[in-house]
């Protein structure tokens, strides 16, 4: 019976270290956090460790300086790059707390073992850039409220 308990208080041990190991890795994993900002310094992105986008900074000069679909275009993009830094970050946290042949940055992104021809479906295997919003047309001087109703009530 003596065994029994013994076994039964290695186990509760061994529980008790993996669960502050995985509340250690969970607190690092939450302060993961990186940035990417355009050339110019204009635009910054900032993700979390999940890739969250926690914070975005334009400056003013951005505006004058961008269209909006180049600007969209750049937010995705430093989205995307401040994204795979915070991810490699996340990846050296985790890698320490998992099975020796799991791939941390698989994990992270729910692939697991998936082949890229699972998760990429046809024709979405690129970053859209300033094309893909339709630079062709220029919105800017554009009247988007209708004011018709407002001009017959004066």
């Amino acid at each position: 019976m003596t065994d029994h308990r013994d076994e039964v208080e290695q186990l509760l041990a061994e529980y008790r270290r993996s669960r502050e190991q995985l509340a250690d890795v969970q607190q690092q994993l939450t302060a993961v956090s990186e940035s990417a900002s355009s050339d110019d310094g204009l635009v910054t992105a900032t993700v979390g460790g999940r890739g969250v986008l926690t914070g975005l900074t334009i400056a003013d000069a951005a505006y004058e300086r961008y269209r909006p679909a180049e600007l969209a275009a750049q937010i995705v993009r430093l989205t995307g790059a401040a994204t795979a830094k915070a991810f490699t970050d996340a990846s050296e946290v985790l890698a320490p707390a998992l099975p020796q042949d799991t791939d941390p940055q698989a994990l992270l992104l729910g692939t697991a073992d998936l082949t890229a021809d699972e998760i990429t479906p046809a024709g979405q295997d690129r970053t859209p850039s300033a094309d893909d919003f339709g630079d062709d047309e220029s919105f800017e001087d554009a009247n988007w409220i209708d004011d018709s109703e407002w001009q017959r009530s004066r």
